[in-house]
């Protein structure tokens, strides 16, 4: 069981029959009154979407997730596919469940998949990944330690902010839970 007070990002429970995945939350304080878990949840079985507020003190039995390491082959247009690295089985997967992680995977990298009951509803890439840049202005020689950004877009088509320093051609390393620049490789 978990109780709401103790929801946070990624977690997952069961509530009205459904499964139901935290995708954002907040807790609040007012003033006046008691104290309560304002949440977007997205259900794991249906993938719909909806906000909730719930007392900090209510409790839900937890949802028995299983995660998979698998290798992202390629997309065709419409489905992306993981190959399970053990017995070489594939897995297409639709846009709704690749969605946040397929801006950091490139094709050939591992992924964890996670589970419900054997359907897969969400792939996690690693926490932190090393990608090229392929588009950012020119680097500013000496503009080294000043602390200002600029957009650069790395090999998998996702748009960050990076130092001035950073040029075309360079591999970096991006944290992927908060999708930051880390370092030059």
């Amino acid at each position: 069981m978990i109780s709401a007070g103790d929801f946070r990002k990624g977690i997952t429970f069961e509530m009205d029959g459904d499964v139901f995945q935290v995708v954002d939350f907040q807790h609040v304080k007012p003033g006046k009154g008691a104290a309560f878990v304002r949440t977007k949840i997205r259900s794991v079985l249906t993938g719909v979407t909806k906000d909730v507020t719930f007392n900090p003190t209510e409790r839900y039995p937890k949802a028995n997730i299983e995660t998979k390491e698998m290798q992202y082959l390629y997309n065709d247009g419409t489905l992306y596919y993981f190959m399970d690295t053990e017995t070489y089985e594939q897995l297409p997967l639709d846009r709704d469940a690749v969605e946040e992680a397929i801006k950091y995977i490139k094709e050939n990298d591992n992924a964890t998949i996670r589970f419900y009951q054997g359907r897969p509803f969400e792939v996690q890439p690693a926490n932190f990944v090393e990608l090229e840049v392929i588009e950012t202005e020119p680097g500013v020689k000496g503009d080294t330690a000043s602390g200002a950004t600029k957009p650069a877009t790395v090999e998998t088509g996702v748009t960050i902010n990076v130092p001035l320093f950073v040029n075309n051609g360079d591999i970096i390393r991006i944290d992927t839970r908060t999708g930051e620049y880390m370092s030059r490789v």
